[in-house]
């Protein structure tokens, strides 16, 4: 009981070390209650915000957004495609156009760029001066050589001509009196009569004489021609031009326009220019005395304007372009050729025969190089390497890799690889049993589907080079 403190007894703080009173603990600090507010009431400034929901709930949604859009992207991935022509279904065959290989020859041509050019363009220039009194074409009017074309005022000339013929008589008739005066001398001096020296003057007079009466002809000669001169004729046949000088107007030799301008469009010719290194072959066959046809088409190449033959090579190589001119002359029988016009030009050098022809359509262009798609009897297909020869653009030879007979795809290949299966599709508006690209069908038709594009590495092109 001795040991217990009296009540009320404070102890004094432990001494802590050195003698310093001990820090005092800290008293725990805990905020205040917060009550809940009534409805209505806004919480006071300065409490803590009400505790969180549970993550029960977020995690709940979490779940069922990424279930949705698995869904989605499941529906996407999976639903039917629609069959559209050129696809193939799905673990089916792939509808294909295929065509026979051909056996034929195969035209070896040279393609080039070519201006129309007449072989003749006049301009019609008057020859003497005066009044243009009369004009006898119309513009754009087809003339023949010898037509009549304009008339200048022939008067003055007329005159002229009166005039020399004047001067022409009246010479004349001394050139005759001269000749008379002449015989009589040449008896008095057989006769002797008169002098040598008179006859001998005598004979000097009468040449003079001559001599006036031809300087008189020709002075009648120069008015005629000047009379020609005031009726214009067309000097070669052709078109006429638009006119440059109307009726009533006083032309000059001087005029650098001229009257009208006539150019010769049957025949025409074009000029086109060929690399150097095609000019071998083509003067083999010229040496060889071989007529070379030249054909006309239109600037996108398709449409035929004329057919026509080489005429003439130039005799150098331009060095600066590498380039020879050639000049191909054509009828143009339906004026399909217009002068300066711009045409491509298929010159046709030699002919390759007994070859495989196949569509260009059919060439494709990957990975082996150039090859085409061989449909086997058992409605496969299998790459088949082959080597190209000339091409026309629609149809090219095949040189190495095929054999008449055999079928190619020409329409649908960009989705094939080596072993597929396919299903030959007959084009719409084809008779039965033709095959594309045989003759009685437009070469080069595609039966590509809408928006089918040539698959990665391949490409489909008209030339078979």
């Amino acid at each position: 009981m001795d040991d217990q403190p009296p009540r009320g007894y404070v102890a004094p703080p432990p001494i802590g070390p050195q003698g310093a009173p001990p820090t005092p603990a800290a008293e725990e600090v805990r905020p205040p209650p917060v009550l809940p507010a009534e409805p209505g009431e806004r919480p006071p400034i300065g409490s803590a915000p009400p505790p969180r929901r549970s993550r029960l709930g977020g995690l709940l949604w979490l779940i069922i957004l990424v279930v949705v859009v698995t869904a989605v992207v499941w529906y996407v991935l999976h639903r039917q495609q629609p069959v559209t022509p050129g696809r193939a279904i799905s673990g089916g065959p792939m509808p294909v156009g295929t065509a026979t290989v051909q056996k034929g020859d195969m035209p070896i041509t040279v393609a080039a760029l070519g201006t129309v050019t007449p072989l003749a363009m006049v301009t019609v220039r008057t020859q003497l001066n005066g009044q243009l009194v009369e004009v006898g074409f119309q513009e754009g009017q087809m003339v023949a050589k010898g037509d009549f074309l304009a008339q200048i005022d022939p008067r003055p000339y007329q005159v002229a001509l009166e005039q020399a013929e004047g001067q022409l008589a009246k010479d004349q008739a001394a050139l005759d009196n001269a000749g008379v005066d002449l015989k009589r001398y040449q008896t008095l001096v057989a006769q002797n009569s008169v002098a040598r020296q008179t006859r001998d003057t005598q004979i000097a007079t009468v040449a003079q004489a001559k001599g006036t009466v031809q300087a008189d002809q020709a002075a009648v000669d120069t008015q005629k021609l000047n009379l020609v001169y005031a009726h214009i004729i067309a000097p070669v046949s052709g078109r006429v031009g638009l006119r440059q000088v109307d009726a009533g107007n006083y032309v000059q030799t001087g005029d650098t326009n001229g009257l009208v301008v006539i150019t010769q469009l049957q025949p025409i010719s074009v000029i086109f220019t060929v690399p150097e290194d095609n000019l071998p072959a083509i003067l083999t066959r010229t040496h060889a005395s071989k007529t070379l046809g030249a054909t006309a088409f239109d600037r996108s190449g398709t449409t035929q304007l004329e057919a026509g033959q080489l005429a003439t090579i130039d005799n150098q190589v331009d060095v600066t372009t590498g380039t020879v001119k050639l000049r191909a002359q054509f009828p143009n029988a339906n004026f399909n050729l217009f002068p300066n016009q711009f045409v491509n030009v298929s010159l046709h050098v030699d002919t390759l025969q007994g070859t495989s022809i196949v569509p260009s359509s059919a060439i494709q262009r990957g990975a082996p190089g150039t090859f085409v798609y061989l449909v086997k009897p058992d409605n496969t297909v299998s790459i088949q390497v082959v080597t190209l020869g000339p091409s026309t653009g629609e149809q090219v030879a095949v040189t190495k890799g095929l054999d008449p007979g055999q079928v190619i795809v020409t329409d649908g290949a960009d989705r094939l690889k080596d072993g597929a299966k396919v299903e030959v599709v007959q084009p719409a508006g084809q008779p039965p049993g033709q095959q594309p690209g045989q003759p009685g069908q437009n070469p080069g038709q595609r039966n590509r589907g809408p928006g089918q594009q040539p698959g990665p590495g391949q490409q489909n092109r008209s030339n078979g080079g």
